[in-house]
């Protein structure tokens, strides 16, 4: 069955870092897009960043532009998102997020983000 499964969230403090994964399986993953979501209590998901191939395009939210990478290994099915300099606005749920380009639009759980001193 398909799975998305995120790992890399945590606590870190402002200015700092951290690097989310998500492993794909039970699809052909490099035929989707794949994007990174995040939901913040009491706020709409929203897109943070997005990768259609290996080689782009690749498009980020105004939020995060120049700090975070979004990148792809299409070799072991994982999506990644490096976060850099880090701020309590970036606390949030990450969700990993793929897409056919079609109709089936995948989710995965979901790992917290928590950006506090």
């Amino acid at each position: 069955q398909v799975q998305l499964v995120e790992s890399g969230g945590g606590l870190v403090q402002p200015g700092g870092s951290l690097r989310l994964s998500c492993a794909a399986s039970g699809f052909v993953f490099s035929g989707y897009a794949m994007s990174w979501y995040r939901q913040a209590p009491g706020k709409k998901r929203e897109l943070v960043a997005g990768i259609r191939r290996a080689d782009g395009p690749i498009e980020y939210g105004d939020a995060v532009k120049g700090r975070f990478t979004i990148d792809r290994d299409d070799a072991h099915n994982t999506v990644y998102l490096e976060m850099n300099l880090l701020t309590p606005d970036d606390t949030a749920m990450y969700y990993c997020h793929a897409w056919n380009y079609g109709q089936l639009i995948y989710w995965g759980q979901g790992t917290q983000v928590t950006v506090s001193s």
